[in-house]
């Protein structure tokens, strides 16, 4: 299986996840979700094995710019609702393994997942 990268083309740690695995040779796909958007089955996947608090970006200005309303008393369904609308929301880079998913991007975990990978 081909690894899919999740992020925003802008997003300057998805450049970073991006400029690691050309440097390494690893072969990938790109999922530009603000452009092609996440259906909810998969960000419900990504939410049940990551957890939806991780999986949230509340550093981001997209979060900050929410009404109050929508960044308070947040749980599952509400942060998952907030994120098929609004994909900027989500943390990124988001590396899609096939058996497993890493979150955000820190070279020696790439090099560990990788590791032993053809």
């Amino acid at each position: 299986m081909t690894p899919t990268l999740y992020g925003i083309k802008a997003c300057d740690t998805v450049a970073k996840a991006r400029a690691w695995l050309a440097a390494h040779g690893r072969d990938y796909v790109f999922h530009d979700y603000r452009a092609q958007g996440i259906d909810a089955a998969r960000l419900g996947q990504w939410i049940e094995e990551l957890g939806w608090d991780k999986v949230l970006n509340r550093a981001g200005t997209t979060f900050r710019k929410l009404p109050e309303a929508d960044r308070s008393d947040l749980d599952a369904a509400k942060a998952m609702a907030l994120m098929v609308a609004q994909p900027s929301l989500i943390k990124r880079p988001l590396l899609d393994l096939g058996d497993r998913r890493l979150l955000g991007f820190r070279p020696e975990v790439y090099e560990e997942a990788f590791n032993g990978r053809n």
